[in-house]
């Protein structure tokens, strides 16, 4: 599982999520561009991340990629801290708060055993980042650990039977001549860094054993992909359900 690990680890140091398409840029016109991107590509997100509530509470991001999300929860005011298990988006992250004069306590530090006390933080946040680590059901039980009582969390994975995981799986299986491959296999083989993992519905929400848990699963850019920077426009997400989605988020509170 370690050697599994560090290949994850080296994918994202390589490029932090969501950068390998402004890698052209410089630094500011990327972090303008990383925005812009957010937004058009998953603009459902501040629906479920609720930065506006944030505002004096505090905050943990587990995965930090590129940090437009964390930085979206500075500017609400939130008390910051993220971990990630690379050094690339730590110290991405930490300069483009710099550039607005704000802060976070973050740290290179492994989603399986966050390096917090139980019952630090008042929302735990992961959007599109647990599903890349090996003991996926050990990452999520950290974060209703260091989640307090009455605290939030709201975490994005794939969704298994989605229009993303089909088109992966005519890519790799079908059109390879290997059609009895399963889903997990070619999205765990295929879809960004090793052994990435994918969920029903069901199962994402088995993951945060807690009433309150409940799963929204939405339709994204990347379920209507042409190509690898060009998608279908806006209005024909409403002509695809979004049960076949490509991300399931899953929240609730503790």
């Amino acid at each position: 599982m370690q050697a599994e690990k560090e290949q994850v680890r080296e994918f994202w140091d390589a490029a932090p999520c969501g950068t390998r398409d402004t890698e052209d840029l410089e630094e500011e016109e990327q972090n303008l561009e990383l925005e812009r991107m957010r937004d058009e590509r998953e603009p459902f997100i501040a629906d479920f991340a609720r930065f506006e509530e944030a505002q004096g509470k505090q905050l943990l991001e587990v995965g930090v990629g590129a940090g437009t999300d964390h930085l979206r929860f500075a500017r609400a005011g939130a008390v910051c801290s993220g971990i990630d298990l690379t050094q690339a988006a730590v110290e991405l992250t930490g300069r483009r708060l710099a550039g607005e004069g704000l802060s976070s306590n973050l740290r290179t530090a492994d989603a399986e055993a966050l390096p917090f006390a139980d019952a630090s933080f008042d929302l735990v946040y992961s959007w599109g980042v647990i599903h890349h680590t090996p003991d996926v059901p050990r990452a999520a039980a950290e974060i209703l650990r260091v989640l307090r009582p009455g605290g939030r969390f709201c975490v994005m994975v794939y969704n298994l039977y989605s229009l993303v995981a089909l088109q992966t799986w005519i890519r790799f299986a079908l059109l390879k001549a290997r059609p009895m491959t399963s889903l997990r296999k070619v999205i765990a083989d295929n879809m960004e860094s090793p052994g990435t993992q994918a969920y029903g519905a069901e199962e994402a929400r088995s993951l945060f054993p807690v009433d309150s848990a409940q799963v929204d699963t939405r339709i994204t850019a990347y379920d209507l992909r042409l190509g690898r920077r060009h998608f279908l426009p806006r209005w024909t997400w409403h002509l695809v359900p979004n049960s076949i989605g490509w991300f399931h988020i899953v929240s609730g509170s503790k």
